[in-house]
């Protein structure tokens, strides 16, 4: 955790992030990578480059930075989303989701 000084900055739309490979029973198409800074407990900044990925959610809201996917809803069933900048989403514990980014993805997130 790279826990934030009070009274200081982070930009969280151009800090340094450390990516690894998405595993492989995870991905579905292409070489995607993860990256996360943890903020605090429970914030953080996440990014995924280009590709598409499987992933059981825990409760969070997130806003998204930059970038741009699209978010499937596997179960509960529900409409895609198309993510970029300035939307924000609240995903809940146990959602099973596909992301396929087309553009590098950043969010900044909160977690109960």
């Amino acid at each position: 955790m790279n826990e934030l000084t009070p009274g200081t900055i982070l930009d969280p739309r151009t800090t340094d992030l450390e990516h690894e490979p998405v595993p492989d029973d995870q991905v579905v198409f292409g070489e995607p990578s993860t990256a996360v800074l943890e903020i605090t407990e429970n914030s953080g900044v996440w990014e995924m480059t280009p590709g598409a990925m499987r992933d059981v959610e825990s409760d969070e809201l997130f806003m998204v930075l930059s970038g741009h996917a699209v978010l499937e809803f596997v179960n509960p069933p529900q409409p895609a989303l198309m993510l970029h900048a300035g939307v924000i989403v609240r995903l809940v514990d146990g959602m099973r989701t596909e992301w396929t980014v087309t553009e590098t993805l950043r969010k900044v997130y909160w977690t109960p």
